[in-house]
């Protein structure tokens, strides 16, 4: 029968010990530990069991934790060593989940891909984690991915395809494949199923990326400047990815940072390139026009083209694509089609050298050897050009010819 109160035990201050009943003490040591005692005996022993400290423990709490190890007396338990026990296997299995989740596919793949990153631009690190964490990490992240079967794989693939993407399901497939084979390397895997995939996918027809030239190019940039409906952000990234035939990626992180506008050039830095190197972009006065009027909008610090929703984060990579298909561009021009728009105008009518053209769109020499030996950067050729393109941009959308003032107009 219970005997303590909260309150005796709340006033005890000196060491000693109070009896509650059956064997429950409440216990002040000389050291000043409170804590709860269970005296018992068992095979003809007497025993003690420390139950738990005060006040973490209430006098209720004390009580019911009292019984419990009474149930386990009378069944010849001990509970001090059954403790042990629970403590030991918690143990053991937390050991085991920790071990299952250091082999499980997705903390393989996250473990690859800080790997990698030092060679990756941070876009192409954010799509890799973006397109794991879609269609993967789900049916197999928490697997062990030695237990992982080219079936499973396939299914992934399959669920894929069958929403119509094609391109997400051989990035997807390449990706698996990287994870497991660094799976294989690290000893964590002795068998990479993604690797008999080959073949498997779904052949797609070649599509180039719907681009635009001469009036068609000049009525795109007229319908990007007129529309109402288009949050000016968006418009004036569109703009400036179109002098600059960037690719859409370097122009959504655009930083104040790396403009200066009295020389008339955006540095764009190595980690945001596609191949890993600094590219200096030359501006044209259109260019730096655009720039003028972001800066005016929304200050000189940070992004230049910020998201919408927040100044602090750039616009999504799907922000400009979907401003031109809202405007009825679907499958006929896209952000990344001013890449080709710029390439295949300035081939056939700028009379500039295709070096030129291509560093102008931070392209590398795939011949090794030569590209070793031509460290060109033909910086002023390339400022010429995107002059010439600017110009080019102008004419086609306020007219093809320009007037003077003094010609007479019918």
């Amino acid at each position: 029968m219970a005997k303590l109160t909260v309150l005796e035990v709340r006033n005890m201050k000196e060491p000693g010990r109070l009896s509650d009943g059956g064997g429950l003490c409440y216990e002040i040591t000389k050291s000043g530990v409170k804590r709860w005692l269970y005296r018992y005996r068992l095979d003809g022993k007497q025993q003690m069991y420390v139950i738990g400290r005060y006040p973490n423990l209430s006098l209720s709490g004390a009580r019911k934790k009292h019984e419990e190890a009474q149930s386990l007396v009378r069944k010849g338990i001990n509970p001090a060593l059954n403790r042990k026990k629970i403590k030991q296997a918690n143990r053991e299995k937390e050991t085991a989940e920790k071990q299952q989740r250091a082999n499980s596919f997705e903390f393989v793949a996250l473990e690859w891909i800080d790997q990698q990153r030092g060679a990756w631009s941070l876009n192409h690190a954010t799509s890799v984690i973006s397109t794991l964490q879609n269609d993967v990490f789900g049916p197999i992240g928490s697997k062990p991915i030695d237990s992982i079967t080219p079936p499973e794989v396939l299914k992934i693939l399959r669920k894929i395809e069958n929403r119509g993407s094609l391109e997400i399901a051989r990035k997807v497939l390449q990706r698996m494949n990287a994870v497991f084979r660094y799976a294989v390397q690290t000893g964590r895997a002795t068998y990479n199923p993604a690797a008999d995939m080959q073949g498997v996918l779904k052949s797609k027809a070649v599509e180039h990326m719907p681009a635009v030239f001469d009036r068609k190019l000049g009525q795109l940039l007229r319908d990007i400047t007129a529309s109402k409906k288009m949050h000016v952000t968006t418009k004036l990234a569109l703009q400036f990815t179109a002098l600059t035939a960037c690719r859409s990626g370097e122009v959504r992180f655009a930083h104040w940072g790396e403009v200066t506008l009295e020389e008339k050039i955006w540095e764009i830095p190595a980690e945001r390139m596609k191949m890993r190197r600094a590219h200096m972009v030359p501006l044209s006065k259109q260019a730096v026009a655009v720039l003028q009027r972001a800066g005016k909008l929304w200050g000189t610090e940070g992004l230049i083209f910020p998201s919408a929703r927040d100044s602090n984060n750039p616009m999504s990579d799907n922000t400009m694509s979907k401003a031109l298909r809202d405007m009825g561009y679907k499958g006929i021009a896209t952000p990344h089609g001013f890449r080709a728009s710029f390439s295949s105008m300035a081939y056939e009518k700028s009379g500039f050298l295709g070096e030129v053209i291509e560093k102008s769109l931070a392209h590398e020499e795939k011949n090794k050897i030569k590209r070793a030996y031509n460290r060109a950067e033909y910086l002023e050729q390339r400022r010429q050009l995107m002059v010439w393109w600017g110009k080019t941009l102008h004419s086609l959308e306020y007219g093809a010819e320009i007037l003077s003032l003094k010609q007479k107009i019918i």
